[in-house]
């Protein structure tokens, strides 16, 4: 147990909700621990929810049981900065930020969960986001579950009526016609959706609003700042977020129907167990 507690300090909770989060990750650990294996598992929730540290968790504790576990974030599969500058050229400026469909490799998300389904060996990529350039990736492995944590995982495409209204200074002036919101739909209907029937189950971490995320992912960009010397500034990092706005705000609509399990966070990020 010590080891978890200190797993969560980077969520820096008051004790009362560690131990609601604790409480709540041996529910949820005693509901995933009768999957088949192998298996992939999705955890989807909003910049700053605790994503990674509930994957981090949920490996150590699989682990202790004889698991082969291994943990990916989708941000891992980012495209390089030089990727992403081909599509600003060729589709839309917009895409040259790192974050929406269409900015990952996904063609390579889904052979790695295809590899561990099949039970073959699959060597996990990782992300350096002060760099933000791909890092070397992990050795090869053979895993009995793999858990893939991502901020939009489970969102499916809106409808061309919901695109067709600006959520954002960003979509209002940049993306005037469209254009950019329109292909990352067309990439969330095609191969995004298609890696998401892969994730089963799907957990959610519910944010209560956006007002929360946005002060979450401000309290990540500080730790970057703190452990590398690098990151964004205050007002860049308020740019950086319009692009994820549209999909996060349309996850509290789409994936109350898309998760098996909900887990409702209150704006302490005290955990609760929905389903």
């Amino acid at each position: 147990m010590m080891q978890l507690n200190a797993l969560l300090q980077p969520l820096q909770l008051s004790a009362a909700a560690e131990q609601a989060y604790l409480a709540l990750l041996q529910q949820l650990f005693s509901a995933l621990q009768d999957l088949p294996h192998p298996v992939v598992i999705g955890i989807s929730g909003a910049q700053g929810s605790g994503k990674s540290t509930l994957a981090a968790m949920l490996v150590q504790m699989f682990s202790a049981t004889g698991c082969n576990a291994a943990a990916v974030s989708l941000d891992d599969y980012y495209l390089s900065k030089a990727l992403r500058r081909q599509l600003a050229e060729n589709v839309h400026p917009l895409l040259a930020q790192r974050g929406v469909p269409g900015t990952h490799n996904i063609a390579q998300a889904l052979a790695d969960a295809r590899a561990v389904l099949a039970g073959t060996p699959v060597a996990l990529p990782r992300f350096d986001k002060a760099l933000d350039e791909p890092a070397a990736a992990l050795p090869a492995q053979t895993l009995d579950i793999l858990i893939v944590e991502g901020w939009c995982l489970g969102v499916p495409a809106q409808s061309d009526a919901e695109l067709a209204t600006a959520v954002n200074e960003l979509e209002a002036k940049a993306d005037a016609d469209g254009r950019w919101r329109h292909y990352v739909n067309q990439q969330l209907a095609g191969p995004y959706a298609e890696y998401w029937r892969l994730l089963t189950p799907l957990i959610w971490l519910q944010a209560p609003d956006w007002d929360c995320v946005c002060r979450w992912r401000a309290q990540q960009e500080r730790k970057l700042w703190q452990s590398r010397g690098k990151g964004m500034t205050e007002a860049e990092l308020a740019r950086f977020m319009l692009p994820f706005q549209r999909l996060t705000q349309a996850s509290w609509q789409l994936l109350p129907k898309q998760a098996s399990y909900i887990i409702a966070l209150n704006k302490q990020q005290q955990p609760r167990l929905m389903q």
